[in-house]
């Protein structure tokens, strides 16, 4: 009988290597293996084990794996979430302190200074800058609440103001609470802004043109249509930090507008018949409502955002204007009483500077919205948007508010709107976030008094939210809607 080769001594691995065994130089140093025809290139797909710590590469990852879901229970580790990195807000991590400043300076002084001085004309010198103090105090406090709760919970960063309210208020109330103020609050302001940018744009083509282009001129809702266009170009920027430069631009203009609006409005005589008394109204509750209506303006100037440049800009244009201030604002006043004082070249470079502050400041209002629009994408399909579908909801969303914009063309009534339903995003939620979350002792000062801020804050926005409809519908019957003046 012959012997059968021990064929049991042979070692074959259970799953053969798609690569050539190494090769040995002559110098007795390892070559690379050679890459076979069949075999795929290897993409790493993970930092924590790479290939060259093969065997070890298992064990160590899964020491590496505990370690750091260990850190992020504890909350040493912050656990960020993988579908931020396909949204616009936090697309790109690159920013720095010079972008946030950028952000916050065109976001806080802008074209909200320019209908300051019609709240003041209803409430007066004493009642508005009362007002004034009340609302930037109010509001700084708040300020400090939200910095104070971005990372409330250990482990946990909220980046958006909705994931904070979730986490405050509960899962399906944080979204009812906090979803539609926000998209109000940035929707309102991109409306405003058309309204805004397209009227400017209209005076600054007459001061231009003068009596030459007089003949067949744009239209209002023309001018709106060719501001909304400008802002739908730009806002094809994909992320925040692709539009620091545009907001650079809009910060350095309203500066510089601002300061050339009250130096130009001082130093021309007053108009004749000056009056810097409240206006008085008819019935005592056209006075009341109007009151309301001023309030709601105060309030959406300080949405959210720092005010002090503002306070600078209201007071002395309206030394100018007192009772005479029309309800467009600053710039109408500047082009009605003024037009043939000023040189033109002034008038049209402070009208440009506005433009360009209302573009910009479009961007950063409405990129809320947009990372609205693609979360909801990304969390149905798990993919990011593509090109074609990000220009969609930005076309989409330029439009909606060009469209209201038409429909309900009075500012100053609209800010007073807009300031009464969003008050409780910046007034009163952070005060029950703060309660919430970081739970102060029960029947302590500061429980009572973030309490007591948060429902002042509420009742605070249903009478300025009255005010504002009984101003619409007073203005609307006076101004028809859909039909611009």
């Amino acid at each position: 009988m012959e012997e059968r080769p021990e064929t049991e001594l042979i070692s074959i691995p259970a799953t053969p290597r798609a690569s050539t065994p190494e090769i040995l130089t002559p110098s007795g140093q390892r070559s690379p293996r050679k890459e076979s025809s069949t075999a795929k290139s290897w993409t790493p797909t993970s930092f924590i084990s790479p290939r060259f710590l093969s065997p070890i590469g298992t064990p160590m990852k899964r020491v590496l794996t505990n370690m750091k879901g260990y850190l992020e229970e504890v909350g040493h580790l912050t656990k960020l979430n993988p579908q931020d990195a396909w949204l616009p807000i936090t697309e790109s991590r690159n920013g720095n302190a010079h972008y946030a400043a950028f952000h916050n300076l065109n976001a806080g002084v802008g074209f909200q200074a320019l209908v300051l001085p019609v709240a003041f004309s209803f409430l007066g010198w004493s009642w508005g800058i009362i007002s004034l103090i009340i609302a930037y105090i109010w509001q700084l406090y708040t300020l400090w609440i939200l910095v104070q709760l971005h990372e409330a919970v250990p482990g946990k960063r909220y980046n958006r103001y909705i994931e904070l309210a979730e986490a405050a208020f509960g899962e399906r109330l944080g979204v009812w609470l906090a979803l539609f103020p926000t998209v109000y609050l940035s929707a309102g302001t991109a409306t405003a802004l058309i309204l805004v940018g397209g009227e400017t744009m209209k005076l600054f083509f007459q001061i231009v043109c003068g009596p030459l282009c007089s003949s067949n001129p744009l239209t209002t809702v023309e001018w709106y249509l060719v501001f909304t266009s400008l802002c739908i170009v730009l806002s094809q920027l994909p992320n925040l930090n692709s539009i620091a430069g545009l907001s650079l631009v809009g910060a350095v203009t309203a500066i510089t507008y601002s300061t050339m609006v009250w130096l130009l409005s001082v130093s021309q005589p007053r108009p004749p018949a000056i009056s810097y008394q409240p206006l008085s109204l008819p019935t005592a509750t056209a006075s009341v409502f109007s009151v309301l209506n001023a309030l709601g303006i105060i309030a959406f100037a300080f949405r959210g955002h720092n005010l002090v440049l503002e306070i600078q800009v209201l007071s002395l244009p309206l030394l100018a204007y007192g009772n005479l201030m029309p309800s467009g604002g600053i710039l109408n006043a500047l082009f009605g009483f003024h037009s043939h004082d000023i040189s033109r070249g002034l008038l049209a470079m402070t009208f440009l500077l506005v433009v360009f502050n209302c573009l910009s400041s479009f961007q950063i209002y409405s990129m809320p919205v947009f990372d609205s629009f693609e979360a909801s994408y990304t969390s149905r399909t798990n993919r990011p948007c593509s090109i074609w579908v990000r220009s969609g909801f930005r076309v989409f969303y330029g439009f909606v508010n060009l469209l209201i914009g038409v429909a309900l063309p009075f500012l100053s009534s609209l800010a007073g709107l807009l300031g009464g339903l969003t008050l409780p995003v910046t007034f009163a939620y952070p005060c029950f976030m703060w309660v919430l979350l970081k739970k102060p002792t029960k029947y302590s000062f500061n429980w009572y008094f973030n309490w007591i801020l948060g429902w002042l804050g509420i009742a605070f926005s249903l009478a300025f939210s009255m005010g504002g409809i009984w101003s619409i519908v007073n203005s609307g019957l006076k101004l028809k809607f859909f039909k611009p003046n």
